[in-house]
């Protein structure tokens, strides 16, 4: 197998990976967030701010390289408005999941708060789980663009 192909592999990988977590996380916080239950939030939010460290963190980092590298194994440039949109696409969604990060770890926190008090979640969890989802909608829509851009390489 070339490094053209094993390149390309990885970049499809990690941009499913990146993506599935993103979607998968998205609906379990959601979901358990919408029952108040600070024990369960807790437990989710914190899987949560894990699988964010060790899947969405380590994506953002593959998917530009591995990207930036097949353009150049292929000895195409970047010119492409196809390709400029994705990397535009994608600097939005890495704008937008830094402060989700941050989002997330203090939902966990203020979770695990809450348990530990024997309290209903505070006020400020439900300003941090709109504030996350405000940030995570065009997150998805951007990386829907970028899945299709790639795909379909519009001229």
């Amino acid at each position: 197998m070339n490094s053209y192909l094993i390149v390309k592999w990885l970049h499809v990988l990690s941009s499913t990976v990146l993506f599935g977590t993103g979607v998968g996380t998205a609906y379990y916080l959601l979901t358990v967030s919408l029952t108040r239950e600070p024990r369960a939030v807790a437990l989710v939010a914190a899987r949560v701010v894990t699988a964010d460290w060790l899947f969405t963190a380590t994506t953002v980092v593959v998917q530009p390289l591995t990207g930036l590298y097949l353009v150049r194994l292929s000895g195409g440039s970047l010119s492409p408005t196809w390709l400029q949109g994705s990397l535009w696409l994608f600097a939005l969604t890495v704008a937008c999941w830094l402060p989700v990060v941050w989002l997330q770890i203090r939902m966990r926190d203020l979770a695990r708060r809450a348990v530990a008090r024997n309290e209903a979640l505070p006020p400020q969890y439900q300003r941090c789980l709109w504030a996350w989802i405000a940030l995570g909608c065009p997150a998805f829509v951007a990386m829907v663009a970028i899945f299709y851009l790639m795909v379909a390489k519009p001229a």
